[in-house]
């Protein structure tokens, strides 16, 4: 299996939410499947129905986390520099409104767009990696082709 690039925060992200499933999420979903039994008639028990499937959600988002952690590649962007690449922050100016955003491109699971974290499988990460500051580059997107120009690169 391929390497799933992640930054150290969101490698310590995945970990901390792993932890805390197994430590936290784990044992008291137990007891409520526990508490849920003692009710009676498992058929017609609504709260053992939904604790099993709280319970069965929990295990499959365990196992993701495991795997994903297992095949992790943490790579550190401070070692990092030149044209734009994965761990990036990279901040665009829309050519046509002038509206700046700034972005660091990442790994699909850390990706964010809210926290402004691009997955690095997006088209205008796609689109940006390699150039450097100064170039243009032209994105397709669902409303219509957009222009950005490169401001700067750091790698933080």
């Amino acid at each position: 299996m391929d390497k799933i690039p992640l930054t150290q925060a969101g490698f310590d992200k995945l970990d901390s939410e792993l932890k805390h499933l197994k430590t936290v999420e784990r044992p008291a979903i137990i007891r409520a499947i526990a508490e849920a039994r003692e009710h009676g008639d498992l058929s017609e028990n609504a709260e053992y129905h939904s604790a099993k499937e709280k319970q069965s959600f929990i295990e499959g988002r365990v196992k993701e986390l495991e795997g994903v952690i297992s095949l992790a590649d943490v790579i550190d962007p401070t070692k990092l520099s030149g044209t734009i690449k994965f761990g990036a922050t990279v901040e665009i100016v829309d050519e046509d409104t002038d509206e700046e955003k700034t972005y660091q491109i990442v790994g699909e699971y850390e990706a964010d767009i809210e926290s402004g974290k691009l997955n690095m499988k997006s088209p205008l990460s796609r689109a940006l990696i390699g150039k450097d500051e100064g170039d243009s580059v032209e994105v397709r997107t669902p409303g219509g082709a957009r222009s950005y120009e490169i401001l700067s690169i750091r790698y933080k």
